[in-house]
């Protein structure tokens, strides 16, 4: 369940760093001294929002571990191990994707998986999530984000980030540019003020933040679906209903920024726009729907 964050957030790092980037190298000062021209402009924002995008996805499994300490198991080093890479296996038959990485992380009750392909996906689950389930409960976790991985939600949020990263870069550099040469009056034909480029990092950073709120959307149906994929892979959706009732009386594991869009809750109110999991209960009952 922990996938998406990272993506997101080390996706915006990606493109505010590709920003700097085409800064020094004097890409936005050449369109400066072209005037707005939409296509070109266009074309480089759609170039750095899915290069950003797709940089986020190649580097998801090693960030992923890197964050959060994950240690890659392969079954040998005990009964509860061997369980959990041979439960993995199985629901990846079933599935009908490669055998991923599994790795055991410390802390409260979690998991996730991430990677940019599904035949080599890495799945995750915290010491809190094995000792505080059942082993059925555990296989409705674990069908959980393989019905992740078997839908190829990274990709697809991938493309949808590229997307909205492509218009978070045009739109900031119109605004920059409107705030460079209309409002400061900077009628420098060399190329843009101090102003322009104050005006893109500031715009960028509040439509990125506005554009979270789409991929957040997606993030939360794409939850309904994996527990949907669970349910399919276990012949039953008792497990996972058990499972989402047991996450719902205790304390979901806080996990690093970079992945609380794989967390297990959203918050409440307007924090519910960038809430990348539906509430238990919506997931409860979807779930009950398919008795």
């Amino acid at each position: 369940m922990k996938r998406i964050v990272l993506l997101v957030a080390t996706n915006l790092a990606v493109v505010f760093l590709l920003s700097i980037v085409a800064s020094v190298l004097g890409i936005d000062q050449a369109l400066a001294r072209q005037g707005i021209q939409f296509g070109p402009l266009l074309a480089f924002a759609a170039l750095f929002g899915f290069g950003g995008a797709f940089i986020s996805l190649l580097i998801s499994k090693p960030m992923a571990k890197w964050s959060i300490g994950a240690r890659v198991v392969d079954g040998t080093e005990g009964s509860t191990e061997y369980w959990l890479v041979d439960t993995v296996k199985r629901l990846a038959q079933k599935a009908d994707v490669g055998m991923p990485e599994v790795a055991i992380y410390e802390g409260e009750p979690n998991a996730f998986a991430t990677g940019a392909f599904r035949d080599s996906a890495l799945v995750a689950v915290s010491t809190g999530l094995l000792q505080s389930m059942s082993r059925d409960e555990i296989e409705a976790v674990l069908g959980h984000e393989m019905g992740h991985v078997a839908n190829g939600d990274m990709v697809t949020l991938t493309l949808i980030q590229g997307v909205v990263n492509t218009f978070v870069i045009f739109l900031s550099r119109i605004i920059g540019y409107v705030v460079d040469r209309a409002i400061l009056r900077n009628d420098n034909q060399r190329g843009y003020g101090i102003g322009y480029y104050a005006a893109v990092m500031v715009s960028q950073v509040v439509l990125g933040l506005l554009a979270s709120i789409i991929v957040a959307w997606f993030s939360r149906r794409r939850e309904f679906r994996a527990d949907a994929a669970s349910a399919g892979l276990l012949g039953t959706p008792g497990p996972m209903i058990a499972a989402l009732q047991r996450l719902g009386g205790l304390q979901p594991g806080a996990l690093p920024q970079s992945f609380e869009a794989s967390g297990i809750s959203g918050g409440p109110g307007w924090a519910s726009l960038f809430a990348t999991h539906p509430p238990l209960e919506a997931r409860i009952a979807a779930l009950q729907s398919r008795n």
